[in-house]
């Protein structure tokens, strides 16, 4: 099987120079995002009957606690899997896919996104948290956040999400130990590995009980080689995953195209469907590529490469949605699936009426008004979509 590196030698450093140029740019946006937010925000705020939406989450993490006021919990690895109820406000009149980061500790929650409700649980609390859910049919979207992630960002990203999609899914969110500096791709890369088990445990104690009708697993930029891992264990320990978890999205996966060939090999034939989000002009993942040695990563693929066509085309039951056409989004192209409205809008339209996002019929319609339908493997502009056998 061929492997997708980039060219070595002399030749390559004129090329490799000015690929760098783009990459620092964008570690430049990234360290500047992270600067702009206030720490300590993650302090309830009462909110009253004030206009808005309420998003109320598990939290399960694998990070150190914090012992500073509204920090809750730190980048660093914690000694054991930790679960918190979460309640937050999202203000209304906001556009879809945007934060209003709160300015201090004692939020706005008319302009701002804040925390009503912080409380710790025990696992014997799990069931009951689940029962307790509105809706006769429980289905749950387990998220698994990216690099560079600090806890309150990983909670009010996954917030404004659920806010924007209005999917009606029950909201879990794995938060694993990340420092959220562009300075620690290794530290956060060896923390994803930390976790993996305890992601396995989240995965199969949900889709083991019975107040839980179906799992969702979403996943982000590194979050998706943790979520990919935890199934690949899953599988290899039972046999085959758990028939409730239907489906998996992987949006702009930070994950070696080699590696992830052969975790679905391992993942074998019983597996969830797979919709993967890739973007050609995902800066992050540029980053990436340059740290891992050229080797391209899933969610930058390019759908017009015969190569990745051909590779493409022997996997069973994925589908590949190439984004790099719409315009909108984060500055880096690296969270459209959550800031651009029409695929925000397009997830939760298909979550909410219990539709596999790997359904092409009617997709490249809704997203940015484009008109196209599936012929054979690849779809119209303004996007591709790619699907692998079905056999």
């Amino acid at each position: 099987m061929a492997r997708m590196t980039g060219a070595g030698g002399s030749g390559a450093k004129g090329a490799r120079g000015r690929a760098l140029a783009p990459v620092l740019a964008a570690l430049g946006l990234l360290a500047l995002a992270a600067c702009a937010r206030p720490e300590g925000v993650l302090v309830p705020v009462a909110v009253g009957d004030t206009p808005g939406t309420r998003v109320d989450m598990l939290v399960a993490t694998t990070r150190a606690p914090s012992t500073a006021p509204g920090v809750v919990f730190t980048g660093e690895r914690g000694d054991a899997l930790a679960f918190t109820d979460v309640a937050v406000s999202v203000p209304a009149d906001r556009p879809v896919g945007s934060i209003q980061w709160p300015s201090g500790p004692n939020g706005d929650p008319a302009r701002e996104f804040v925390v009503s409700r912080l409380e710790p649980l025990q696992r014997t609390d799990i069931a009951a948290w689940f029962t307790a859910r509105h809706g006769k049919k429980r289905r749950v979207l387990v998220f698994v956040h990216g690099f560079n992630t600090r806890f309150d960002a990983s909670v009010f990203g996954y917030a404004q999400f659920i806010a924007d999609t209005d999917a009606s899914l029950v909201p879990v969110l794995f938060s694993w130990p990340s420092r959220g500096r562009v300075t620690d791709y290794v530290y956060d890369r060896e923390s994803a590995n930390f976790s993996r088990s305890d992601l396995a445990y989240v995965l199969t104690s949900a889709a083991a009980s019975p107040k839980v009708d179906e799992v969702v697993v979403m996943a982000h930029s590194m979050g998706a080689w943790l979520a990919v891992e935890a199934l690949r264990q899953i599988a290899l320990k039972n046999g085959r995953i758990p028939a409730k978890i239907t489906n998996v999205v992987l949006a702009s996966p930070d994950l070696d195209i080699d590696v992830f060939e052969r975790q679905m090999v391992d993942i074998g034939p019983s597996r969830p469907k797979v919709t993967i989000f890739v973007s050609r002009n995902d800066k992050a993942l540029g980053i990436s590529r340059l740290l891992a040695g050229q080797v391209t990563r899933v969610g930058a693929v390019d759908l017009n490469d015969p190569q990745y066509a051909a590779r493409l085309e022997r996997a069973r039951d994925i589908t590949v949605v190439d984004l790099t056409a719409l315009q909108g989004g984060d500055a880096l192209n690296h969270s459209v699936f959550a800031t651009q409205k029409d695929i925000v809008g397009l997830i939760g339209a298909r979550l909410a009426g219990g539709q596999d996002l790997s359904e092409e019929d009617g997709l490249v319609a809704r997203v940015g008004g484009g008109v196209g339908m599936a012929v054979g493997s690849v779809a119209a502009a303004p996007i591709l979509v790619f699907s692998g056998g079905r056999n």
